[in-house]
């Protein structure tokens, strides 16, 4: 795993870094990145979740793995909060060498450090190669996923 990785909190003006991690990686899409579309998104989802953080992960200063998480405030599990890891992304030229690990490892520790009382994430059904890396990471299949165009 490399050591020199390095990790910081994407900013707005990242939206090409992401855009660009996002098409290397074949993160499932409607289409074409769009950055203008991008931006908008980002405005919108900093305005609806405040607490929301995007990371980019760098090696030799070069991005290549970037993931959203969201710490979510609930009612019921008294109170403790809930992280959900989206948009993973890994561009393909650094997979195989623990990137996702460590964005993972990053991801559980800012969790617990938030008092969460579990750390979600979905997979798309057809991505069975995924689903066997994030379960050599300790996670477990919980329920079922249900989703519905509106």
């Amino acid at each position: 795993m490399p050591a020199e990785l390095d990790v910081r909190d994407a900013k707005r003006a990242d939206i090409r870094t992401l855009v660009d991690l996002y098409t290397a990686a074949g993160l499932d899409t409607r289409g074409p990145h769009d950055e203008t579309e991008m931006r908008m998104n980002w405005d919108r989802m900093h305005t609806a979740a405040p607490g929301v953080r995007v990371f980019i992960f760098s090696l030799a200063g070069r991005p290549i793995g970037t993931y959203t998480l969201f710490v979510l405030p609930l009612l019921a599990h008294s109170g403790a909060p809930e992280a959900i890891v989206e948009d993973v992304a890994v561009h393909p030229e650094a997979q195989g060498q623990g990137i996702g690990r460590r964005m993972m490892e990053h991801a559980r520790a800012l969790a617990r450090e938030a008092g969460c009382y579990k750390l979600a994430l979905s997979s798309n059904q057809k991505r069975v190669e995924a689903h066997a890396f994030y379960e050599r990471l300790g996670f477990e299949r919980h329920g079922f996923s249900f989703g519905v165009t509106p």
